[in-house]
């Protein structure tokens, strides 16, 4: 393989360069702001005197997102529904993937079904239909209500559709002479094949699910049953409550604080079970969604 080494190539992969690490300082300066912010004091933050660098490092605005109530039990609960409703995402998209993958001959009224699945994207029943549902079948305060409503991601089962379609036929063709059945196939054959895929869209679930808020506000009447987005969502929009029920110390906790540093801090703690789970997915989560794209 012979190397480009003109001055023109060069310059083009100097501007990339150039470019690519701008690009990634305009995402992560942010980001930065944001955790100085959170460990700032008060005083500094409402002068805007922070930049990407604490003043007058605290941690006042952790202990009051930590000593709120009940954050170790929402993150808990948050734990359970992304671990569940990752779970019972996989199991749907891939039961459904799998057969709408086929050609129309070879399943009866594949086009119905696919139609089906798109018009559900599209349209939605809205809020009162969705809740008058959730209560009907009794899910109130109920961990499934976070996760029954959503079990089918439809945009993420196309992605994963168009993956298994893009797959040699002679993958299953030989597997069908061997005597498999479909099951077989898909389970011993097909889904160690489908881990970029699956990797995908598991993240797109489990982001999904961590970040997801209002759900839980709408479907629990009762806050310890909150996940943690919830929580941290309703925990600075009840000042006076906290305080009314607090200590004298929690009270001078939060004289210490101001609103600004609070949400940085929440802000801080929704998003670090993400950015710890991403880089273990991002090799798989790359080629999976290219994939999955190429086909309609």
């Amino acid at each position: 393989m012979i190397l480009d080494r003109s001055p023109g190539r060069r310059l083009f992969q100097a501007v990339n360069y150039l470019i690519l690490i701008l690009t990634s300082l305009l995402c992560i300066l942010p980001f930065v702001n944001l955790l100085a912010v959170s460990f700032s004091g008060s005083a500094a933050v409402s002068a805007g005197d922070v930049a990407f660098w604490p003043v007058d490092f605290n941690t006042k605005a952790y202990e009051f997102a930590i000593k709120g109530g009940e954050f170790f039990q929402a993150v808990w609960v948050s734990v359970q529904r992304v671990l569940l409703g990752t779970l019972v995402n996989l199991v749907l998209m891939v039961l459904t993937a799998y057969p709408l993958s086929k050609t129309k001959d070879k399943v009866a009224g594949r086009g119905l079904y696919m139609g089906f699945f798109v018009v559900t994207m599209l349209f939605n029943g809205g809020l009162i239909p969705n809740y008058l549902i959730v209560v009907k079948a009794g899910l109130i305060d109920s961990l499934w209500s976070l996760i029954l409503p959503g079990a089918l991601p439809v945009f993420s089962m196309i992605i994963l559709m168009n993956f298994i379609r893009g797959l040699p036929e002679e993958i299953e063709e030989s597997a069908t002479i061997d005597g498999a059945g479909p099951l077989q196939i898909l389970i011993r054959i097909l889904l160690p094949v489908l881990k970029p895929a699956l990797a995908t869209v598991g993240l797109f679930s489990i982001v999904g699910h961590w970040n997801s808020w209002f759900d839980g506000i709408i479907y629990m009447n009762d806050t310890a049953n909150y996940p943690l987005q919830s929580y941290l969502q309703t925990l600075l929009l009840n000042f006076e409550q906290i305080m009314q029920r607090s200590n004298n110390d929690y009270t001078q906790l939060l004289a210490m604080m101001n609103v600004r540093t609070g949400r940085a801090a929440q802000l801080f703690l929704g998003a670090l079970p993400i950015l710890a789970v991403y880089p273990f997915l991002q090799k798989y989560f790359t080629s999976g969604l290219v994939l999955g794209s190429v086909k309609a």
